[in-house]
């Protein structure tokens, strides 16, 4: 619990650092690929990689590459839309990958969602309705980013609970950052610059030490506690990001949006109950037989 709740508030803060630098004006290309480049280095050098093959093994190269660009994809669309939305607006967007991820589950890996889940899923893309608000003037192109940012991250995921199949975990980690720092270098290189104080480049750095921090903790809570126990942790980053949007940017979420937030929560913490219960229904059926 303690390492689920130190993943999210790294998440948090990944986000915090890198709505402070592209609303100072860096761009946020060069933002993205620095995230990346730090946490290539820092990846490189916590899983020793020039004493581990398994690191640099691919099985399967498309979906290994197609995964590699989802992630700055993911990246950069949600830095576009914090630099004029609220931490908690993200987030609260955010949080609907859990609901994409089931819909598309089924199409994509043939783990199909039954009614109650479907009917969960409506739920919780209605709380998004409360949060976008189409139709007015909330609704713009930041929030089209962080859409966008939702689906691509959604995606992902799919691929990752695909490729965790058959893929090496370091592999995954790694060609996760390595891929984006490669195709990124050259417009980050040409619209980049660099920090005139020691904070800004404190900053850039940690987004790479938030970003390997919170995935390690993730994957270390992942080998003691089995996912479904993990899966409503990730919740807790709505606190951090709200917490941090506030003390950084006194920034304060208005009524739609916790009311938004609410149904989500809600909606995403009856599929993971659902789901909970189905695994535990088929351990019996496999148990019996």
């Amino acid at each position: 619990m303690v390492m689920a709740l130190g993943t999210f508030m790294c998440f948090a803060a990944l986000d915090t650092s890198a709505k402070y630098l592209v609303t100072a004006g860096y761009a946020a290309v060069f933002v993205v690929w620095c995230r990346f480049f730090s946490q290539a280095v820092l990846s490189f050098f916590a899983f020793q990689g020039w004493r581990r093959a398994d690191m640099y093994r691919m099985k399967n190269v498309r979906l290994q590459v197609l995964r590699g660009l989802l992630l700055p994809g993911t990246t950069m669309f949600n830095f576009l839309a914090l630099r004029d939305l609220q931490l908690a607006q993200t987030v609260t967007i955010f949080l609907t990958v859990p609901m994409i991820v089931t819909a598309l589950a089924g199409p994509l890996l043939g783990e199909w969602a039954g009614p109650r889940r479907w009917a969960a899923i409506m739920v919780g893309f209605i709380g998004v309705l409360f949060v976008v608000r189409p139709g007015t003037e909330v609704f713009s192109l930041p929030i089209v980013w962080a859409i966008l940012a939702t689906i691509t991250h959604s995606l992902y995921a799919i691929l990752t609970r695909k490729l965790a199949r058959q893929e090496t975990q370091v592999s995954l980690v790694f060609y996760s950052c390595i891929f984006a720092t490669v195709l990124l270098a050259p417009p980050a290189l040409a619209y980049g610059q660099l920090p005139e104080t020691i904070f800004g480049f404190v900053l850039l750095a940690g987004l790479g030490v938030f970003g390997m921090t919170g995935h390690t903790l993730l994957v270390k809570a992942s080998s003691i506690a089995s996912a479904s126990k993990l899966a409503p942790f990730v919740y807790s980053q709505l606190l951090w990001m709200t917490a941090l949007g506030f003390i950084v940017f006194g920034d304060v979420p208005d009524g739609w949006t916790l009311i938004g937030a609410s149904i989500i929560c809600g909606s995403g913490f009856y599929i993971m109950n659902r789901e909970r219960q189905i695994a535990r229904q088929a351990r019996k059926l496999a148990a019996a037989s």
